[in-house]
């Protein structure tokens, strides 16, 4: 059931809405600073609105936004086409991650994949996980928070020169293991401490190696999001949004306030992309015209 709070964001965003199948000049009058690259992660719209990769990228076009995020590499020629950006693509999943050298070779040829055709159409990052504590039921057992540190330094080391070979970067994404609703949280996750993944990310000692600091995990797991980017302004190379709690969208009806820590990203030198990952509860095209356009900071 909509709250009245909702049903007023509908209202007021309804003036300025306009369907994927109409052209609109929204991208001349939405983004108005433009001081941060703004993307969508398609699997969040994928899944939440039941959008076609080419919902997303009209979506992107009518906002402004310059990628369409986690597009699988066979559909970057229509991305392409319409002059968009995959800001990152994924390559091993969250569980079979690199604290484990079980999972290496697989997880090698992956990344080398992906790096290859990052390197061919000019997108810019490649995304790796830590992986779970205990992959038992995967064939991998359980690794200690200090092992899995270890083995992914030497993992990453392994992997990180072909990445700077290809001129693409390698982040690895910190995730909050508290919600356990499908999606939204990810108990048993490694990497679910920032300072634990910073110290990662410093130890491979990489330019080419960032962290995906993902707002909405972040806040669940430690808050002081503000801190937490000046803390590690020197390593992150990618940002995602979402409001919490729910993983919806990032306006007033949650608890992080996105204005001031997209300034502090901008203040601090963050060139890279800002991906918006939540998935939508009202009509996706309310929330992510809501979402531009508290990004579009001064």
């Amino acid at each position: 059931m909509q709250t009245r709070r909702t049903a007023l964001r509908w209202l007021a965003a309804g003036s300025g809405l306009t369907a994927l199948t109409t052209k609109t000049h929204a991208a001349e009058t939405l983004i108005k600073h433009g001081k941060i690259k703004q993307s969508i992660v398609h699997w969040c719209f994928e899944r939440g609105a039941k959008w076609k990769l080419a919902d997303t990228i009209k979506a992107a076009q009518e906002l402004g936004c310059v990628s369409v995020e986690g597009v699988r590499t066979e559909d970057w020629e229509l991305l392409k086409q319409n002059n968009l950006k995959c800001a990152y693509v994924g390559a091993h999943g969250f569980v079979k991650g690199m604290n484990n050298p079980v999972f290496w070779d697989a997880n090698f040829q992956a990344m080398r994949d992906r790096i290859d055709k990052c390197a061919e159409y000019g997108n810019p990052n490649v995304l790796s996980f830590t992986g779970f504590t205990d992959t038992t039921a995967q064939g991998g057992g359980v690794i200690s928070l200090e092992q899995g540190k270890k083995n992914c330094i030497e993992a990453y080391k392994k992997i990180l020169p072909y990445a700077e070979q290809k001129g693409v970067t390698v982040i690895m994404e910190h995730l909050n293991s508290r919600d356990a609703t499908d999606m939204k949280g990810h108990p048993g996750y490694q990497g679910d401490n920032v300072d634990y993944c910073a110290e990662i990310i410093r130890g491979v000692g990489s330019p080419n190696m960032k962290l995906l600091f993902d707002i909405y995990h972040v806040q669940i797991m430690h808050g002081d999001v503000i801190r937490r980017i000046e803390e590690n302004k020197d390593i992150i190379g990618h940002v995602h949004t979402a409001g919490n709690p729910g993983r919806a969208e990032i306006g007033k009806d949650q608890e992080i306030n996105y204005p001031p820590i997209i300034k502090k990203l901008i203040d601090v030198g963050y060139t890279g992309y800002l991906g918006h990952e939540f998935i939508p509860t009202i009509d996706p095209m309310v929330g992510l015209r809501e979402a531009v356009t508290l990004c579009d900071v001064a």
